[in-house]
C-alpha cells in the first residue's frame, strides 16, 4: 500500500472491522490502475469520513445500508453489507424488519430479491463463524 493519509487508514480500520480483513485485503490486492483510485476514495471517504463520524453507531449504519442498498437493487453489495450488519450486532430479526420495511417503502420485487440475498448472506456468515443457529438475539 502506498502512502497514504490517516483518513483512508482510518476508513481501512473501520472497513475492516465491518467486513472483514480477508474482504478487504482482497478487495485492495484485487485493485488494478483503473481501479484503483476507487477503491482509495470509497475507503478514505465513505468509509474514513463517513463511517468514521460518530454521530452513527456501526449498527445503525448497517441497517440504513440494508434498506438503501435494497432499494437501489445493489444485490452483490447487499451481501457484503448483510454480512457486515451481523458483525456490528445487528440481529436476523432485525435484518427481517428492516427488509419487511423496504417492501411497503420500495415494492415487493426489491424486497424479495433482498430477502433472498440475506438468506444467501446469513448462512454464509453463520457458517464462517462455526455457528448453525436460527436465531441471534
Amino acid at each position: 500500500m502506498i502512502d497514504e493519509g490517516e483518513m483512508f487508514h482510518e476508513g481501512f480500520r473501520n472497513r475492516k472491522a465491518v467486513l472483514g480483513d480477508k474482504h478487504v485485503e482482497k478487495s485492495w490486492a484485487s485493485a488494478d490502475d483503473f481501479n484503483r483510485p476507487v477503491q482509495r476514495l470509497v475507503t478514505e471517504y465513505c468509509w474514513g469520513e463517513v463511517w468514521g463520524d460518530e454521530s452513527l453507531s456501526f449498527k445503525t449504519r448497517s441497517m440504513i445500508n440494508i434498506a438503501m442498498l435494497t432499494a437501489m437493487n445493489q444485490q452483490h453489495e447487499l451481501a457484503v453489507h448483510v454480512k457486515g450488519a451481523l458483525t456490528n450486532g445487528v440481529s436476523r430479526s432485525e435484518i427481517q424488519g428492516v427488509l419487511l420495511q423496504t417492501l411497503v417503502y420500495c415494492g415487493a420485487p426489491a424486497a424479495l430479491a433482498a430477502f433472498r440475498t440475506a438468506s444467501h448472506a446469513i448462512s454464509e456468515w453463520e457458517a464462517a463463524q462455526g455457528n448453525d443457529s436460527t436465531e441471534k438475539s
